[in-house]
């Protein structure tokens, strides 16, 4: 016992923490608003009467029923059925179900929704209820009247309950045996009756104020430190909102009638020692235990806590599951206020049959259903529309082919009767001459008439007597698949996408390319048949389509240094183009890093060293160009001489894209060069050589080149001084950086460096040397 009464006072050790508990769980969550619990009404009624909860108890599936209706609802099972097989007290639940009860004949028509209890009383059968909460659930064998169901008093003056009782859950059908115990093996639901009693409470009696010496008027608030409800006069005079009064906290009433009801727990005491206070938690068995179930019951080897830890930590994770659920409920109001506003959309009405004009903060809704139906009619008769048209060609054709028929008939008969009457005429005349008697006179004529009566007969050959037009109509109408085209003409829900979402951790800049990445929204279901992808000039320009295809990520290439590009995506389909995307602002690099290039290189060029050595197999120039071409900003990058043998002349500046590479560098109009031997350097463009300037180059020796948009202008350096003036003026365009040399010279190319030091770039002076 003294160590139960220590159980106890650490129990007690958590009193103090309950209400700060509760006030936690309540500014958290609901209680952050005003008190509401109307709403929670059908959770405080029994599925069996239907009435609040009188004596819940908790049965194992979790559920709960009043302690007067489980006793309605036990049903007896066969002897052969032994109680020792499910304990009502223990975790074990009967595997009973509806086959298995069905087969025991407590009740049958199971599928049928209508049952029977076959109770310690006969009595017929009746037909399954519907409780408040929607489930079904069995009506007591011998009804009762309410006040009798209230009135029954403590456990012990009830009869004793029948060997082998079983008992089913209302809610989940699940039956469970009894054992010797009876319901007395099944917990008290206090917290529960304690909800109960408060909501009855709240629905009875009205909040008064505890000042008021007469009349006490309505309450108005309440003072969670001074633990009174006041009216707005006794609080006005007797709760002043100064001094150490200021700092009290008033809330409404009914959530004070809440804060108050913080007293004293009733010790709940164990269901299998009667004499033994709850005092710890089995994590195993998740519920609580006493000192004496440790010691002999079957919780002796289980995982055991606290049981004010455990209840602290199970309202932390309550609260935790609250807030989520609260939010599930914003989203479900805000969701029902959508459907509602769709209702609005689908069918405003301002009297019988005249459509409502609908405004809203983006202007006149005019899409109701009435201007749908008139779309609707207005398109179905531009069909009939197209439909009669068409019948009037094919009419016309019928009547086009019609007229040709009755022309060519027409033109053979006459044909044939003007050819027959001359061939008649023949006829009569040859007769007549043959009924001369004059043989010399006919025989003068004889050969002429036999050669025309040939003649004739000719005429009338193969062909003459077969009729040119048939008088059948070849001609059949095709309607089968426009019978099948309106047979499937139906509605689709074809609008143009939505703006795509930009995936920003896929998208990224590398050197002078930038990668997008983008995808529809994830509730989206519209179909889209590519994607637009557009950027500006780098410079706040107009924007341009880059791409335009169904890929979702693309890479452009080829972009300015050190320049700040606005990118959008948008898509299309069949109905439009959509909505562009957020505009991504995507930054080049500052420093040029780039390589040889083998793609446009010269045959004879060798490259090593990933695309940063050069040298060539040919005793004649040859021109290598980089891989990244310069339009905009100051860029500087140097070549180091490896190995230089007989002092040749390489070349060193910068080409466009079509520059010849057969050739010293600076010889065609598409370069501008400096080459150099081992004592002096010249400028070469167009093949015109100027500014011969005194040093060369040696192995080791290193060659900068200075590219600057800002000014225009193309400057030398070897070994880190300016070599000459500035070489070239004007430049503007695209420029590839450009070398050229033979088998004799090998150089390196070295990229990403600074500007050098004694360059500033804009400065006016560009007559002579900047140095």
């Amino acid at each position: 016992m003294l160590k139960d009464k220590s159980a106890v006072c650490a129990q007690s050790h958590f009193e103090l923490s309950h209400i700060a508990n509760f006030l936690e769980l309540r500014d958290t969550i609901s209680l952050r608003r005003e008190f509401k619990m109307d709403e929670m009404e059908e959770e405080l009624k029994c599925p069996v009467c239907g009435s609040f909860f009188r004596e819940p108890i908790i049965l194992p599936c979790s559920h709960n029923i009043c302690l007067a209706c489980a006793r309605n609802i036990l049903v007896q099972t066969p002897d052969a059925e032994s109680p020792q097989s499910s304990r009502a007290s223990g975790s074990g639940v009967s595997d009973y179900d509806y086959l298995d009860l069905d087969k025991m004949s407590l009740y049958s028509e199971a599928d049928s929704g209508y049952g029977s209890y076959g109770g310690f009383v006969s009595s017929p059968t009746t037909p399954c209820q519907k409780s408040p909460n929607g489930v079904r659930v069995f009506p007591p064998a011998v009804p009762q009247p309410p006040s009798q169901h209230h009135l029954l008093g403590h456990p012990s003056s009830l009869p004793p309950i029948p060997r082998n009782s079983c008992l089913t859950c209302p809610q989940c059908h699940r039956s469970l045996i009894l054992d010797e115990r009876g319901l007395r093996g099944f917990a008290k639901n206090r917290v529960l009756e304690g909800v109960v009693d408060r909501y009855q409470q709240s629905k009875t009696a009205a909040l008064k104020c505890q000042l008021c010496e007469k009349s006490p008027k309505e309450a108005t608030v309440m003072c969670e430190q001074c633990d009174v409800f006041y009216c707005d006069p006794c609080r006005l005079r007797c709760h002043p909102p100064r001094g150490p009064l200021a700092k009290h906290r008033l809330v409404p009433p009914a959530q004070g009638r809440v804060s108050r009801r913080t007293s004293p727990r009733k010790i709940s005491t164990c269901t299998e020692h009667e004499l033994e206070n709850l005092s710890m938690y089995c994590v195993q068995c998740k519920m609580p235990v006493c000192y004496q179930c440790l010691e002999e019951g079957k919780h002796g080897t289980h995982e055991v806590k606290a049981l004010g830890a455990m209840w602290k930590l199970h309202k932390g994770q309550l609260s935790q599951a609250l807030n989520i659920l609260s939010d599930r409920a914003t989203e479900a109001k805000e969701f029902l206020v959508q459907l509602r506003n769709m209702v609005q959309h689908i069918q405003p009405t301002d009297g019988p049959g005249r459509p409502l004009l609908v405004t809203s903060g983006w202007g006149t809704l005019k899409e109701n259903g009435v201007e749908f139906e008139a779309c609707l009619v207005a398109q179905c008769d531009a069909l009939i529309d197209a439909l009669n048209r068409r019948k009037a060609q094919l009419l016309t054709r019928v009547n086009n082919e019609h007229e040709h028929k009755l022309k060519v008939v027409r033109d053979q008969i006459s044909h044939c009767t003007v050819k027959l009457r001359q061939t008649t005429g023949l006829m009569e005349y040859c007769l007549e001459v043959i009924k001369e008697n004059d043989p010399s006179g006919f025989l003068q004529i004889s050969d002429a008439l036999i050669r025309r009566v040939h003649m004739t007969e000719g005429q009338w050959g193969k062909g003459t007597l077969t009729p040119r037009m048939t008088s059948d109509f070849d001609l059949t109408l095709d309607s089968g698949p426009l019978l099948q085209t309106i047979h499937q003409l139906d509605f689709i829900q074809m609008k143009v996408p939505s703006a795509p979402m930009l995936q920003l951790e896929e998208c990224c800049t590398i050197n002078n390319s930038a990668t997008l990445s983008w995808k529809q929204p994830p509730l989206s279901t519209i179909a889209v048949d590519g994607y637009i992808l557009e950027l500006d000039d780098g410079n706040g320009g107009q924007f341009r389509e880059v791409y335009v295809g169904t890929e979702t990520i693309c890479t452009v290439d080829g972009l300015h240094y050190n320049s700040t590009y606005m990118s959008r995506v948008k898509a299309f389909n069949a109905s439009g183009v959509g909505q562009y995307s957020k505009t991504l602002a995507m930054q080049t690099s500052e420093i040029a890093w780039f390589t040889f290039d083998p793609a446009s290189a010269h045959p004879d060029i060798i490259l090593s060293n990933d695309n940063l050595t050069v040298t060539c197999n040919s005793y004649d120039d040859r021109v290598v160009m980089g891989n990244s071409g310069f339009s905009r900003g100051v860029h500087y990058w140097e070549i180091t001489v490896d190995r230089y043998d007989n002092h040749p002349d390489p070349a060193f500046g910068v080409a466009r894209g079509d520059v010849l590479k057969d050739v010293m560098l600076g010889k065609d109009d598409k370069a501008w060069a400096m080459y150099v031997d081992n004592n002096r350097s010249w400028f070469m463009h167009n093949n015109s050589h100027t500014n011969r300037t005194d040093g060369g180059v040696s192995e080791e020796a290193t060659v900068g080149v200075l590219l600057d948009f800002t000014r225009g202008v193309l400057i030398f350096l070897i070994n880190d001084e300016q070599q000459g003036p500035v070489a070239f003026e004007g430049i503007e365009g695209i420029y590839y950086p450009a070398v050229s040399l033979n088998r004799n010279v090998q150089v390196t190319l070295h990229t990403g460096l600074p500007i050098p030091d004694f360059y500033t770039p804009g400065e006016a002076d560009l007559s002579g040397s900047v140095c």
